[in-house]
């Protein structure tokens, strides 16, 4: 009965140690498997660190380039942008028309010829006071305004017996222009003969025959025709003693004639063709209208 109990420890003592054993071996290959997710986990947080040391470094580094940048750009003087011009047509919507003025047509002319013409030549240009009539002031019709500055036409208009030339010739900007021009002055014109001289529709022969044939006492016209009909010397200026310049009118855009680049061109010529010497010589007066 004392060697049972001995035998019976030897084996419980034997089967405990073979359980212990067993169970470390588990551990081990369990320990084995956590340790290598570990090293994974290290190899990759790694490169992450070293992206994010290299993207702070490059951070660094454009800073002070952006910086540079500013402050270059702050450095350099701005430029300023050119404001755009004003059309005559938006200027004179805002504000009411002026009525024109002798040292209107004499500034233009000096704007015109200042540079195709020499200091002494712009001199001789110049009109003096005693060349203009009377202005419109905005309150005349054409009739009115004619009767102002001719009181003696009908006296006048028995005189003259030339041909091929006018005593007033009135410049205005179109055909249209010219006829309406024409209605206005029946009060005034009396039994005097009046001459359309315009481009449209008519031919500049037809118009030298017409001028030829009888006696015209008032010229109605845009500065083209005129100025060819005069160089082609269809229309002669010895008896022209009024040019009336049709200068107050504006059209759809509020443009007067002579704001017409084209108009404004051959507007010149028309001064240049004999008139300027003819005022020059008090020969011919000019009115603006």
């Amino acid at each position: 009965m004392g060697k049972e109990p001995e035998h019976l420890t030897t084996l419980i003592l034997t089967c405990a140690h073979t359980d212990a054993s067993e169970a470390e071996e588990k551990k081990q290959p369990a320990e084995k498997t956590s340790s290598k997710p570990e090293k994974r986990k290290r190899t990759t947080e790694k490169p992450v660190k070293a992206k994010k040391k290299k993207t702070n470094e490059q951070n660094k580094r454009l800073i002070p380039q952006k910086k540079e940048a500013e402050e270059e750009q702050s450095a350099k003087p701005k430029r300023k942008r050119r404001k755009k011009k004003k059309t005559i047509t938006e200027v004179l919507a805002t504000s009411e028309p002026k009525p024109g003025c002798p040292a209107d047509l004499q500034d233009l002319v000096k704007q015109y010829f200042s540079d195709k013409r020499s200091v002494i030549e712009l001199e001789e240009l110049k009109l003096q006071n005693s060349c203009f009539l009377s202005s419109n002031d905005l309150t005349h019709t054409l009739s009115s305004y004619l009767k102002q500055i001719c009181p003696k036409w009908a006296k006048i208009q028995k005189q003259h017996t030339e041909k091929s030339s006018v005593v007033i010739l009135i410049v205005c900007s179109s055909a249209l222009r010219v006829i309406e021009l024409i209605k206005q002055m029946t009060t005034f014109k009396g039994e005097a003969k009046v001459v359309k001289l315009f481009a449209k529709h008519i031919k500049m022969e037809e118009q030298v025959k017409l001028l030829q044939k009888g006696i015209a006492h008032i010229g109605v016209g845009t500065p083209g025709r005129i100025c060819a009909l005069i160089e082609n010397e269809g229309l002669k200026l010895q008896a022209l003693r009024y040019l009336v310049l049709d200068w107050n009118w504006r059209d759809q855009k509020l443009r007067r004639m002579v704001d017409i680049p084209e108009i404004k061109l051959d507007f010149m010529k028309l001064l240049e063709t004999g008139i300027l010497t003819a005022c020059k010589e008090d020969k011919v007066k000019i009115g603006l209208f």
